[in-house]
């Protein structure tokens, strides 16, 4: 990717920054007391990430390896996995920042079609983690504690609603993503113009990314479920966050509930994803799923806090890294 790309992305990247520290909703000296009050859970949480990038990265590796040697290296996907995850907090309808840059970093390592997949295809499998997660908590949540009517309701509705978008997914990994996904900004009012002509321009292009989507789930079943199982371990790795925080206030929060809350707090999140990191929704579904469970809300707040803080934190370093250890312009 050339400079000039690179930094419209981190121009964009900065300032969603400077808006996002003036969007707190907490005087800022009231903001430093509860990081102090963090103590040292604050940096544990920090250098948590470091590993759940790291499990993401892996995840990633697995897909663009194709079970050969890989021609991009290890530390280099790493890097662009924290710059891309970077640039989706603070893009509005989330995928809209971090999978274009992806793609043009890559492209000159695998070229347009397999970086294109690739990219597709982690991006598949780290939703399709969320939706095995979210899941996963429902019955979990049905095995450890009562179900009164309302909450059937709800547990009734988040499993129907992930199992048809689990069978989506698979049907997507089956035949492809990218041609179906053409038709269908294709029936979108002022998309629709655009998308007919990227198509038709880009007709073998999208066949050939979907050949490669569907040879993962076909011929690479052991990379597929391998990357699968990865995402899934790095959500259960990212609810250590959570414990860690509470344990700030409360020794009384098990580490299945910390599971259960991150579940319903990211499935309300991503339910407002066009909102810049989740802004505002963050912090309700935090203080909804604590309440939930006879947690107070307040200590969701506190919980949402400190994650927020975490979120800058990394996306920084994420923009930071688009500016290092860049190929030069001659190879690409």
């Amino acid at each position: 990717m050339g400079n000039k790309f690179r930094n419209v992305f981190l121009c964009f990247g900065i300032l969603a920054v400077i808006v996002m520290l003036f969007s707190f909703d907490m005087k800022y000296d009231e903001l430093w007391h509860n990081l102090k009050r963090a103590g040292v859970y604050l940096p544990l949480v920090l250098i948590l990430w470091l590993i759940i990038y790291f499990i993401n990265t892996s995840s990633w590796y697995l897909i663009i390896r194709d079970g050969k040697r890989s021609p991009v290296s290890f530390l280099r996907v790493y890097k662009f996995t924290v710059s891309g995850f970077a640039l989706n907090y603070v893009t509005p309808v989330g995928l809209m920042g971090g999978e274009p840059y992806r793609i043009m970093e890559l492209t000159p390592y695998l070229g347009v079609e397999r970086a294109s997949s690739s990219v597709i295809l982690y991006v598949m499998m780290h939703i399709f983690s969320h939706f095995c997660f979210w899941l996963g908590s429902v019955f979990l949540y049905i095995a450890l504690f009562p179900v009164n009517w309302v909450m059937g309701i709800v547990l009734g509705f988040v499993t129907t609603l992930c199992l048809l978008l689990i069978i989506l997914f698979m049907k997507g990994y089956r035949k492809g993503m990218a041609v179906a996904f053409i038709r269908l900004c294709s029936h979108i009012p002022y998309l629709k113009k655009h998308a007919i002509r990227f198509a038709d321009k880009h007709k073998d292009k999208l066949e050939t990314i979907d050949k490669q989507i569907s040879l993962l789930h076909s011929q690479r079943k052991s990379s597929f479920y391998g990357a699968l199982s990865l995402e899934l371990l790095a959500r259960i790795i990212s609810c250590v966050e959570v414990w860690l925080i509470l344990n700030v206030l409360t020794t009384d929060v098990s580490f299945v509930s910390c599971l259960l809350i991150v579940a319903f707090s990211s499935l309300l999140a991503n339910l407002l994803f066009f909102m810049p990191m989740q802004l505002g929704g963050r912090e309700g579904g935090f203080a909804l799923a604590v309440g939930g469970l006879s947690i107070s809300g307040a200590y969701g707040v506190y919980t949402a806090l400190i994650t927020r803080v975490r979120e800058l934190f990394w996306i920084v370093i994420g923009l930071a890294l688009m500016k290092v250890g860049n190929i030069k312009k001659k190879e690409e």
